[in-house]
């Protein structure tokens, strides 16, 4: 066979592959697509974020005792309603009653000193003063040295009648100090509210709690009137929280009624775990949580605190907007800018390639007259629960497709594309 026969049998050989895989993408690209297809309206939204957290009383007071010693009386159970002034508790008296007896006893010690020291002063000061006298009618009836020495002892004596002063003052702080402590024995209710927690039984001992916050709580009473819940709010959805925005609550204890709350205090800084607390950090691969207070405007009276709670908040509502479903926005790489692909380099090893400049693009696909599809880029607004709003790129009455997930990752310009009957009947109901 001669080498031109031989290019000829090649040549005919690669157009008929060429012809086989060209009919095959025509086969391929031509194939209709079952698309859930809906017109772009107008409606009314609602932007809302939510989250959970948990019921607790705006204010509440842990009761912890400032002295230790055994509890001989305990006047209230968790649940009770109590108000302020109120007798709660004993711890035993005695130690502290035996303090006071002590302290007023040296009291009034230190009384009869300064009594004493008073009387030696108003001695020595007379009889300085009749030996002053004396000198100074006939200077040889008294010597200048027995002078100078009692005038001395009136020095002597004023500064003892000062120090016994302190001393009464000393003592009597002691005996305030005493009783103070024996008032702490008693314990009263320093507010009005519900008992929520009672961590003593009678007969158990209370101890400081300034060595021990957690150990130390005897008990926790609670204005069950005003309740909040605090939720956690992911960092990129606090910005969009105001105070004052409205929200709707639902308590997992009630869970076929909802609530009215309000926002009235947002965190400024964000939540930390106990480790990161502790270490006094925020690992950046972690997820940044922000506590939003929202106030509870109508809660059931049997409400509890640690209730779990989820707060729907309104953060912006638009009225008669044109609007698209949610999973009919989609993102398209739009153009590919100059030097795109790149390699970097570091010393001697190179590094993996990395493509810069892509564009990405938000949009939808744009049903036409033909069926088939193509690909606009839309600009949209706040989001609801199941549209978005669109700012420009579409009409109203213009038709999209609106579905499903998986078809409209795989569309592309000019795929041709047929309303699926039931993806439609599940839109419309």
């Amino acid at each position: 066979m001669s080498r031109g026969t031989k290019w000829t049998i090649g040549a005919i050989a690669v157009i008929a592959l060429a012809a086989v895989g060209a009919a095959a993408a025509v086969k391929v690209n031509g194939k209709t697509v079952d698309v859930r297809i809906e017109p772009v309206e107008r409606r009314d939204l609602v932007a809302s974020v939510t989250a959970s957290g948990q019921v607790q009383p705006h204010t509440k007071v842990d009761l912890s005792s400032d002295i230790s010693g055994r509890i001989v009386r305990l006047a209230v159970k968790e649940g009770d309603v109590v108000k302020k002034g109120q007798f709660l508790l004993q711890i035993d008296p005695a130690t502290y009653e035996a303090a006071v007896d002590r302290s007023e006893a040296a009291l009034a010690g230190a009384r009869a000193q300064a009594a004493q020291a008073k009387a030696n002063l108003i001695q020595a000061r007379r009889t300085y003063e009749r030996s002053a006298a004396i000198k100074a009618a006939n200077p040889r009836l008294i010597a200048d040295e027995q002078l100078e020495q009692q005038r001395t002892q009136t020095d002597v004596d004023s500064a003892t009648q000062e120090a016994a002063d302190y001393n009464v003052q000393q003592a009597l702080a002691a005996v305030r100090d005493a009783r103070g402590s024996l008032a702490k024995t008693t314990i009263l209710a320093p507010m009005s509210g519900r008992i929520t927690r009672l961590e003593v039984r009678q007969g158990e001992t209370a101890i400081e709690g300034t060595l021990n916050k957690d150990a130390a709580t005897l008990l926790t009473i609670s204005d069950m009137s005003l309740l909040e819940s605090k939720i956690k709010v992911d960092e990129t959805d606090v910005a969009h929280i105001s105070i004052g925005d409205s929200a709707i609550v639902q308590l997992d204890a009630f869970p076929d009624t909802t609530f009215v709350g309000r926002v009235t205090k947002i965190a400024n800084s964000s939540m930390k775990t106990a480790a990161q607390a502790a270490s006094n950090t925020t690992p950046t691969d972690q997820v940044v949580d922000y506590e939003v207070t929202v106030q509870l405007l109508n809660p059931p009276a049997d409400t509890r605190p640690d209730f779990t709670a989820t707060a729907k908040v309104v953060t912006d509502t638009r009225k008669n907007v044109l609007s698209i479903p949610i999973i009919a926005l989609t993102v398209r790489e739009h153009e590919t800018l100059p030097n795109a692909d790149t390699t970097v380099t570091l010393g001697r090893a190179p590094q993996s390639k990395k493509q810069v400049g892509r564009h990405d693009v938000e949009g939808v696909f744009v049903v036409g007259p033909d069926r088939k599809v193509m690909f606009r880029a839309v600009k949209v607004g706040i989001a609801g629960d199941k549209y978005f709003e669109v700012l420009s790129g579409l009409r109203v009455g213009e038709r999209i497709v609106g579905g499903t997930y998986q078809a409209i990752r795989e569309l592309k310009d000019g795929t041709p594309v047929r309303e699926a009957k039931s993806d439609t009947a599940g839109s419309r109901s």
